[in-house]
């Protein structure tokens, strides 16, 4: 993995794992249940409850059935390809993209769709990336449904924009934890949507990150 561009600290036993988690904080945790020869579930929890918001990917043996009630974020059975675990583990990292765009803690990332917000990572529809990128645009700000409709349409037809609903419905299934009470996507009623964040958007192109210097203090990948 070290090969790959990760920074790896390794624990040869679940016990060690929860002590270098209160000295470090890795953006994702590789369980290996198989080499521990365990269902790996009591270490798995242990380290959700330690750590709720690292993703973990747990491995199982080719004898072990795969345990689903874990907690764990993807579930591997071997054997499997090396490309495979490394598109797993991508897909819970955060995303660094140059295109990437910031508001607090929601991430976006137009080239390849696919949007963080806390501990979750989903990829989306084209139309959901142009609607939440708008939204993210003018975050704190309610932007009229007629108006939203015709610029993630690109129409100047607004007479019917249940179209935009449904999308919406379809962004809050993707965003929120209980999207019947949306934390981020607020409806104001008549007049149209807000999202709720608590900074603005920032994009760091590539070739601004060098001249960012010191300011730049994202980690490097941990696992």
């Amino acid at each position: 993995m070290s090969r790959k561009g990760f920074h790896v600290e390794r624990a040869s036993t679940g016990s060690d794992a929860l002590i270098a988690l209160s000295s470090s904080n890795p953006q994702l945790i590789l369980l290996d249940a198989a080499s521990l020869r365990s269902s790996g579930r009591r270490i798995c929890q242990s380290l959700i409850k330690q750590a709720p918001g690292i993703p973990i990917v747990i491995i199982f043996g080719p004898d072990t059935p795969p345990d689903e009630k874990t907690g764990a974020n993807v579930t591997l059975q071997l054997p499997f390809t090396l490309q495979k675990l490394l598109n797993r583990i991508r897909g819970l990292m955060p995303v660094e993209e140059k295109d990437a765009i910031q508001v607090g803690e929601m991430q976006l990332d137009v080239e390849h769709r696919w949007v963080r917000v806390g501990s979750r990572q989903v990829r989306l529809t084209p139309r959901l990336v142009v609607l939440l990128k708008i939204l993210m645009d003018r975050a704190g700000e309610v932007i009229e449904r007629k108006e939203l409709f015709s610029q993630v349409w690109d129409t100047d037809y607004t007479d019917d924009t249940r179209t935009l609903d449904v999308h919406i419905s379809w962004l809050r299934q993707a965003l929120e934890e209980d999207p019947r009470n949306p934390e981020y996507i607020k409806t104001v009623r008549g007049v149209g949507y807000r999202l709720d964040l608590k900074t603005h958007a920032v994009l760091l192109p590539a070739s601004n990150r060098s001249a960012a210097g010191s300011n730049d203090t994202r980690p490097t990948p941990t696992l």
